[in-house]
């Protein structure tokens, strides 16, 4: 089932695009289910209990804004596909630290909100999970690619640097990096990251997971091209 999250302190706004919505997903013939929120701390404090597949927040609300409240369901929900709605244009470049799919702008119209739910749809497929499966002391194991912040290697060994663990096995990053999602992107001789992970970048370096990772010279310029393009999704 798809689990869409609205979150304003106008009923009237999230009635709107609730209807706008249901239409759209209707004529898709999906199974969904739509659930409100008045404020972001409600939403928040759902985010503990539920997971979320897209959630349109509006950016100016009273006590927290949409922004603070992105950046709450960031610490546990990576994957949510999170679309702002705003009457200002002016804000619609705070959304970088929580990465932001997409901005509407207020009013809404049907076409408008059709488009950016098409495209969400889109990407909720592409960041579904996906696995590599490896040889690792003696067993076989399942590598969760959503879940994974960087590979990195020492000759044939490689670790698979993961949310909960590191599990190394022998491979080469070259086969890695022919193998794996566009979303895993080389940037040394000795790392291949995720690049949905990564939450800074400086010119010679990277930060993930606080993590900082060094980026090769050779390797900036088609790295930052990349980086740009999550940017801009």
């Amino acid at each position: 089932m798809l689990k869409i999250a609205i979150c304003d302190d106008e009923k009237s706004q999230i009635n709107l695009l609730k209807n706008i919505l249901s239409i759209h997903l209707d004529l898709k013939g999906l199974d969904y289910r739509i659930y409100e929120f008045d404020c972001g701390e409600s939403l928040i404090d759902s985010i503990t209990k539920e997971s979320y597949d897209i959630i349109f927040s509006d950016i100016e609300m009273k006590a927290i804004n949409g922004i603070d409240t992105a950046k709450n369901i960031r610490l546990h929900n990576k994957k949510s596909v999170i679309i702002f709605v705003t009457s200002y244009p002016d804000f619609v470049f705070q959304g970088y630290e929580v990465k932001a799919f997409n901005y509407i702008l207020k009013p809404y119209t049907s076409e408008k909100i059709g488009k950016v739910l098409d495209s969400a749809l889109e990407e909720l497929n592409e960041i579904q999970d996906k696995f590599y499966v490896v040889e690792s002391k003696s067993k076989t194991v399942k590598i969760n690619l959503s879940n994974t912040y960087y590979f990195t290697s020492d000759k044939r060994k490689v670790n698979a640097v993961t949310f909960t663990e590191t599990i190394d096995f022998y491979d080469k990053l070259d086969n890695l990096e022919k193998n794996l999602p566009s979303f895993f992107v080389r940037i040394h001789q000795r790392y291949l990251v995720n690049i949905n992970h990564v939450s800074s970048v400086e010119s010679s370096s990277l930060v993930i997971n606080k993590e900082v990772l060094p980026i090769s010279r050779g390797r900036y310029n088609s790295f930052m091209i990349e980086f740009a393009k999550t940017m801009l999704r």
